[in-house]
């Protein structure tokens, strides 16, 4: 028999026992409905009759005032329609008769309405005036007040006959909720007992072929699961059988050299002198080779025993591998970390690997600790080379710039056409050099970590204004017009001056070099969350995408950029503004200009 169709069988007695609740729960509404038909068809009638009559000798009751206020013609409209309803219901309210006394009740109710109907008769015979009055006080007045007690009796009957049923039907409920219950429990019972049972011979194969699994995967390739029959299970058991058999053959074949590819992994990882550490896609350490376990002191324990420094730049690698940004691959030394060790610091430079197992999925991260510490000195040693050439051609630069300058104003005598071009070209390329021995100047300075910020408090607006002004005349020069734009409520910036004056100078003179006559330079300063954002836009060639990041990068510069400069503007200007926690980025697109932007945190003093 197929495992489809015994666990049909199984269900078999749980849908029994649902039919048999069903089944009661059907005749039990059923009863109920009966009851609630019984009671609107035995006294729902004679209430409602019952209270016609009493709406109907009101009525009456009030049209014989009418004919006592002289009002003769409306007492006597209202009376006759009102008689004949009251007579009506009367008749149908004695011909459902269904509760003991109430046929009693309503010959009384009868007698009454006769004896009214007689006085009514009378008192409507009477002519106008205080006869009348007399008789509806001492004849009519009663007799309605009887008639009205009498239909009142008649209703009593009827609501206390429709109680009563309602509290029977209300006891044939509750008698019939426990019959429910008790069917419900009972069939629940029965059908869990059976489904049970039916179920637990169906999965002792499976606990079996359990069993075989639970051995094989602890590494007993010798076990089997020997299930007779030709169901589902007794197949799956068979496949079973045949996977283990040829993973004891795999075993045997290629445990040792897989064994052997894993040591000599280990032993070219080991034999490395940097360290190297490969993680899981949950950041887990994999395996780490000696040096890593030396210097970064990562072991069996993963990360624990490693310096702050090291899980934070792990953690960072790793999840930028995790993201899917690929490799990571560090952009200069400047990314290189220190890490202080008994035999003096060392500074190590990460790169990442990501691991991808079976269909392409992140298996994990593999990463490299170059050690760059002699880069390092040596980056340092060059730096040191380039301040020390910038602080010693700045005397004699200040010297020609001046005699040159001197010269050209011809202040020494005059010059020849010839001369005077030649004293403008040397006077700009002496200018141009300046501007370069700056630039190193100030790199060094970054570099050592001795830029420091003389902040204050600052109006970006007028200050924007007034740069933009002092460099119109260089604009107008080369045929651009130079406009600033500055937005309304613009908050205070807490800032160096100078240093904030230095990022605008590299910005305007890389835009001025790049647009050509006839383009447009905006300067923009707009308000944002909690910041101030300022744009350089030009309409200048623009820059390609790939070299949008490195330009912010030291002596780089864009192939087939204009002459002028080493490359170091945008690299100061980064760091300027990263020193006042600020961000810098680029936008363009090719052929479309250019807009360089910065943020600045705004004052915390205040806001305009």
């Amino acid at each position: 028999m197929r495992l489809q169709t015994r666990l049909a069988l199984a269900q078999v007695p749980l849908v029994v026992g649902l039919a048999v609740i069903g089944f009661v729960a059907g005749a039990t509404i059923a009863r109920l409905g009966r009851s609630s038909q019984e009671i609107l068809k035995d006294n729902y009638r004679s209430v409602l009759a019952a209270q016609r009559m009493k709406e109907s000798i009101e009525r009456i009751d009030s049209a014989a005032m009418f004919l006592v206020a002289g009002r003769r013609d409306k007492g006597l409209a209202q009376a006759a329609p009102n008689q004949r309803r009251l007579e009506d219901e009367l008749v149908v309210a004695e011909h459902n008769i269904t509760e003991p006394g109430e046929a009693a009740a309503m010959a009384r109710l009868r007698a009454r309405w006769r004896e009214y109907q007689a006085k009514l008769a009378r008192f409507e015979a009477l002519p106008d005036g205080p006869e009348q009055g007399r008789v509806y006080f001492a004849e009519m007045e009663p007799a309605f007040l009887a008639v009205k007690d009498a239909a009142d009796e008649v209703l009593a009957i009827n609501e206390d006959g429709m109680l009563l049923r309602s509290d029977r039907a209300a006891r044939v409920a509750h008698r019939f909720d426990a019959l429910i219950l008790v069917a419900t429990a009972a069939a629940v019972a029965l059908g869990l007992l059976a489904a049970v049972g039916f179920t637990r011979r169906l999965l002792r194969p499976l606990s079996v072929l359990t069993q075989a699994v639970r051995r094989v995967g602890q590494g007993d390739l010798e076990a089997r699961a020997q299930l007779p029959g030709g169901d589902e299970i007794a197949q799956v058991a068979r496949e079973f059988n045949t996977m283990a058999d040829r993973l004891a053959q795999y075993r045997s074949s290629s445990l040792g050299e897989l064994l052997q590819a894993q040591q000599s992994a280990q032993a070219a990882i080991d034999s490395l002198p940097d360290p190297v550490v490969m993680l899981d896609a949950a950041g887990a350490v994999l395996a780490a080779n000696e040096a890593a376990a030396m210097l970064l002191h990562i072991g069996d324990e993963g990360i624990a025993g490693a310096e702050p420094i090291v899980g934070e730049t792990i953690e960072r690698v790793r999840a930028h591998v995790a993201a899917g940004r690929g490799p990571w691959v560090p952009r200069g030394l400047d990314e290189a970390f220190r890490l202080p060790l008994a035999g003096g610091e060392r500074w190590l430079l990460p790169r990442a690997t990501p691991l991808y197992g079976e269909g392409g999925a992140l298996g994990g991260v593999t990463i490299v600790f170059e050690d760059v510490t002699r880069l390092r000195r040596f980056d340092e040693l060059k730096n040191d080379l380039v301040a020390t050439v910038a602080h010693e051609f700045r005397t004699p630069l200040t010297s020609l710039r001046m005699a040159i300058h001197l010269c050209a104003e011809e202040t020494v005598g005059p010059l020849t056409p010839k001369q005077a071009d030649l004293l403008f070209a040397a006077r700009g390329d002496c200018e141009r050099l300046q501007e370069m021995v700056d630039d190193l100047l100030d790199l060094s300075r970054i570099q050592s970590g001795g830029m420091e910020l003389a902040r204050r408090r600052l109006s970006l607006g007028p200050f924007v204004e007034e740069l933009v002004k002092e460099r119109a005349g260089r604009a107008e020069e080369q045929g651009v017009e130079l406009v600033a734009v500055i937005a309304p409520g613009l908050d205070d910036v807490h800032a160096d001056p100078e240093r904030l004056q230095l990022v605008f100078e590299n910005l305007l003179a890389n835009a001025l070099r790049h647009t050509p006559s006839g383009g447009r330079i905006e300067v923009r300063a707009l308000p944002g969350d909690g910041e101030v954002r300022v744009e350089v836009a030009d309409t200048g060639p623009g820059i390609p995408l790939e070299y949008r990041e490195a330009i912010f990068e030291r002596f780089f510069r864009v192939p087939g950029s204009p002459p002028g400069g080493v490359g170091l503007g945008l690299y100061i200007c980064r760091e300027v503004v990263r020193a006042h926690g600020g961000q810098i980025g680029v936008e363009s697109e090719p052929g479309r200009g250019a807009t360089f932007w910065f943020t600045l945190p705004a004052s915390d003093e205040g806001r305009t």
